[in-house]
């Protein structure tokens, strides 16, 4: 992937890559290559010209999956919605009463508040922002959060049309971790 900030330097910096392909006597299968685009889908993301954003098939998949009935099926929801958790505030604790069905020798009941869970995070999916671009030319605020269950954290940078988040980050809190006291945990986040 080639990324320029102008047409003119995208043109010369395309033109060196495929130059240093070719002193290496490396190929690259012309229908597999997009050239100058504004927008570019690779892997389970989109690569627009203003931010990062979640593949719409792929969040398509999440969105269709149904309740999940076993351990099974449920590791598998939690294993594809995690690849978009950096678009989604506060991930880790959105997804405790999901996460507390895969402790070994507990039963599986999927409970209503498991059941909230699993919508609140489809619809998290749904409603996500694209994610800005880092520029280390603007103002970078990182907010935290901790809570009874987990710890969150959101980069953003603030230009001339508001704040924009840059990326999400969370995670269950650890039991050590639950017995302190709620500034202490505030300080870790």
């Amino acid at each position: 992937m080639v990324f320029s900030s102008s047409e003119k330097e995208h043109f010369n910096n395309v033109a060196s890559v495929l130059q240093i392909w070719k002193d290496n006597n490396l190929f690259l299968e012309a229908s597999k290559c997009v050239l100058h685009a504004s927008s570019v889908e690779y892997l389970v993301y989109v690569f627009p010209r203003h931010g990062l954003k979640m593949y719409s098939s792929k969040v398509q998949q999440i969105l269709n999956s149904p309740q999940p009935k076993n351990i099974k099926a449920l590791q598998y929801f939690l294993g594809i919605s995690s690849f978009y958790s950096q678009f989604i505030k506060n991930y880790s604790k959105k997804m405790t009463a999901l996460t507390s069905l895969l402790k070994k020798d507990s039963p599986f009941i999927f409970n209503e508040e498991a059941l909230s869970q699993f919508q609140i995070l489809k619809e998290a999916l749904t409603t996500a922002p694209i994610l800005s671009y880092f520029n280390p030319s603007l103002p970078t605020i990182v907010e935290t959060d901790a809570s009874d269950y987990a710890l969150g954290a959101v980069l953003s940078q603030v230009n001339d049309s508001g704040k924009h988040p840059i990326a999400f980050d969370s995670r269950k809190s650890l039991s050590v971790e639950l017995n302190m006291e709620f500034m202490t945990r505030n300080f870790m986040a």
